[in-house]
């Protein structure tokens, strides 16, 4: 049988897949712009036109899946959004659904993940939901910009501590999940990175990385907001959500380390210093 990855080519999705190749898996990669996939993966998946908003790809994407890896398109504010194509898994069958989740959601009703773990677990579907850390990708992405252009991170966080992940670590984590399904039936699991940081000490680890000065600017929430609405041309609803997990972030939900991608893996998780000199060409 297959696996089914949405947002096959994201920041997470692509190492899911690949880990899976590596694991012997059958996978199916999907998402909107199946040339992107076919250019990603080349012949080694198969790959399937698939879309939350149409629920006429369902049936065909998950033909002949019996686990999928579920993850929540950042436009998608809504958990509601996400129902359908979990009332369609459930018709389907799927034996496990890895979602990915958040740390800290399952006390945390404001992000729209807790709804969709619940919807989930309602329906009776087998699940393993996985829930790391911040991503570090998110420093080399999004927020990457006012890095490169500024020399500053721009990030509401106040003084709060964050035990970044790499997204190659949480790809590898879903894939040990998915590769075993019975093993990991009806689970969830938080993984870290090895330390939590404040943004002044990420800010140093760029410093020494980069040799710039960069500098943690600690906006207010509505300036951040403002600011990436107005000046960056962020989706409105995007950007909600983020302001309410880095208001979350300043209430120490974010700084837990844990021992989880260990668990699954058996590796120790990227430290937030070997991505920045992996990645120096996203900070320069």
């Amino acid at each position: 049988m297959k696996i089914l990855i949405t947002g096959a080519s994201g920041n997470v999705g692509r190492y899911v897949v690949e880990a899976l190749i590596n694991m012997g898996e059958s996978v199916v990669a999907a998402g909107t712009n199946v040339e992107k996939l076919k250019d990603i993966f080349e012949n080694r998946v198969e790959v399937v036109k698939f879309d939350f908003e149409d629920e006429k790809t369902f049936d065909n994407a998950l033909k002949g899946v019996n686990r999928v890896f579920l993850m929540r398109p950042p436009h998608l504010g809504k958990p509601e959004d996400i129902y359908p194509f979990v009332d369609s898994m459930k018709s389907h069958s799927i034996e496990l659904v890895s979602f990915l989740s958040l740390m800290g959601v399952e006390k945390n009703p404001i992000p729209p993940h807790h709804k969709i773990e619940k919807y989930i677990e309602k329906l009776g579907i087998p699940y393993a939901h996985i829930r790391p850390g911040f991503f570090m990708q998110n420093l080399s992405g999004i927020h990457s910009v006012e890095i490169k252009e500024k020399n500053e991170i721009f990030i509401p966080a106040g003084n709060s501590k964050t035990s970044f992940i790499d997204a190659a670590d949480i790809g590898l984590a879903i894939a040990a999940l998915l590769h075993q399904p019975e093993k990991y039936k009806n689970t969830a699991h938080t993984i870290t990175g090895p330390e939590a940081l404040d943004y002044y000490e990420v800010a140093n680890i760029l410093s020494s990385v980069t040799g710039k000065k960069i500098v943690y600017k600690k906006p207010s929430f509505l300036r951040y907001r403002s600011y990436y609405i107005n000046k960056r041309g962020l989706d409105k609803n995007y950007v909600n959500v983020t302001v309410a997990l880095y208001f979350m972030t300043r209430m120490g939900t974010a700084k837990k380390v844990t021992n989880g991608f260990y668990e699954l893996t058996g590796r120790k998780p990227r430290t937030f210093y070997d991505f920045a000199r992996d990645n120096i060409d996203a900070f320069l």
